[in-house]
């Protein structure tokens, strides 16, 4: 065979699996031979390819190749949510095809992805006025504080697709935070952005910084991530709060890209604002590892294990459930708990937080911080446990069995545990997946999964 026929061979071969994106992430993931070959044989083809572009820079077809190779390569990157990576292989696509505006909006989205906010607006920009363009361009101010500009975009891209029930949703959830958010003051720390109710007691909204960026050492040493984008936090009176979010009564928090919390009658800083503060934090960081692809009960678990460093709750709800052989299943634990009733929320939350204890306790948060890890590479829970605990030789359904084997021998049972704590009711702070937002459908061709985010609620 030539080098040609072999060259030719080659570029078949890599674009015909980087068209398979499942193909493609294991090739970048995997360590196996056959697949250390594949990522060879992708090198040698952007490398000739490279050298071919050099040798005839106005030869459309070879450009087109290597462009090609790039976008495929940049596809690849983002499903497995390598988002700076994907964003490199579109710009040298872009340079390419400088006039082809796919490139750059498909840059946009993953520096979005990556909340790398002004350069994504500034691809967006360029990338014409679609209503996917415009949808990008209003969830930038809305993450970076302007809602009247947000409110702006998502309107002219309504005008687009006015029966687009995404952008409907968003509109309607900027328009209810507008009026409150327009009059309230403003508060800065090193990391946190702090939105809160002028009326607040004197010295609060410092307190709350300070204890945002305790958690964001603290917390960040346990999970291994420091974020490296400002993180914006509101405080609301508690009428403000239940008008802005339409949350459930027992909702005490949120995060949906923005941490949320109530302090209706808080003169100073508490154990359980604290603690909130840290359980909402937690998400913050959940997020920033997973991009969204973990089970609920994971995701509140691991939220109330950190929150509750701060106060001791009784696990009134676990310990009657364990006792009467109620124990919520994970088919329900693994969904949404937003429409839940009371009763049943305070279960969800405990029974989460209990098994998330166990696998800190009992694995250590390094096998935590594997697990996260390949969630955030799209594996789903069941791979990622087998995964972090194969030195074990476990895998999640006996990882649940130990859990529930340990509430027998370790659960004191009480039936004059009650939900006070020195005579004061405390609250529970916790997160619930409450929604996702989603780019228009005319443009889901090139809008990952991954843009996707959850929200999430604290019950009180």
């Amino acid at each position: 065979m030539t080098s040609t026929a072999r060259f030719t061979s080659y570029l078949f071969l890599v674009l015909g699996l980087l068209s398979d994106p499942v193909s493609a992430a294991q090739s970048l993931s995997s360590t196996s031979n056959a697949n250390q070959s594949l990522k060879d044989r992708e090198e040698k083809v952007v490398e000739e390819l490279q050298r071919r572009v050099s040798l005839y820079p106005y030869n459309q077809s070879i450009r087109l190749q290597l462009a090609t190779v790039y976008e495929r390569l940049g596809e690849r990157d983002l499903n497995v949510s390598r988002y700076g990576e994907a964003a490199e292989y579109y710009r040298l696509a872009h340079e390419l095809f400088p006039d082809d505006h796919t490139y750059g909006y498909k840059r946009g989205v993953a520096l979005y992805l990556d909340k790398n906010y002004e350069a994504a607006r500034a691809e967006f920009e360029q990338a014409g006025s679609s209503a996917g363009t415009l949808w990008y361009l209003g969830s930038i101010s809305y993450a970076t504080g302007d809602l009247t500009g947000a409110l702006d975009k998502w309107r002219k891209a309504l005008d687009l697709e006015p029966d687009n029930k995404t952008i409907q949703a968003l509109i309607k959830k900027a328009e209810r935070e507008l009026p409150v958010e327009s009059k309230m003051d403003k508060g800065y720390s090193s990391m946190f952005d702090l939105t809160f109710d002028g009326e607040l007691p004197p010295g609060l909204s410092a307190e709350v910084l300070d204890a945002l960026e305790n958690a964001y050492n603290s917390v960040g040493a346990d999970l291994g991530l420091f974020p490296n984008t400002r993180i914006p936090v509101l405080l609301y009176t508690q009428g403000d709060y239940s008008r802005v979010t339409a949350t459930p009564d027992w909702s005490g928090g949120l995060y949906d890209g923005k941490i949320r919390l109530p302090v209706a009658g808080v003169t100073k800083l508490t154990d359980e604002l604290r603690s909130a503060i840290r359980h909402e934090y937690t998400h913050v960081v959940i997020g920033e590892i997973t991009h969204g692809n973990i089970p609920t009960w994971l995701n509140e678990g691991l939220a109330e294990v950190e929150g509750r460093k701060e106060i001791s709750l009784p696990r009134v709800e676990l310990n009657q459930a364990a006792k009467k052989g109620r124990l919520l299943s994970m088919k329900t634990l693994s969904g949404s708990f937003h429409s839940m009733g009371t009763g049943e929320a305070f279960l969800a939350y405990e029974q989460s937080y209990s098994m998330a204890d166990f696998m800190v306790t009992t694995y250590g948060w390094y096998a935590i911080q594997s697990i996260l890890t390949s969630l955030g590479e799209n594996a789903n829970i069941e791979t990622a446990v087998s995964k972090a605990l194969a030195n074990y030789s476990l895998d999640l359904p006996t990882v649940l069995k130990e859990w529930r084997e340990s509430l027998t021998k370790t659960e004191k049972l009480s039936a004059s545990a009650t939900d006070k704590q020195g005579g004061v009711e405390v609250n529970k702070q916790s997160t619930v997946e409450v929604g996702k937002q989603a780019a228009p459908e005319a443009d889901k061709q090139v809008v990952p999964e991954a843009s996707k985010e959850p929200a999430s609620e604290s019950k009180e």
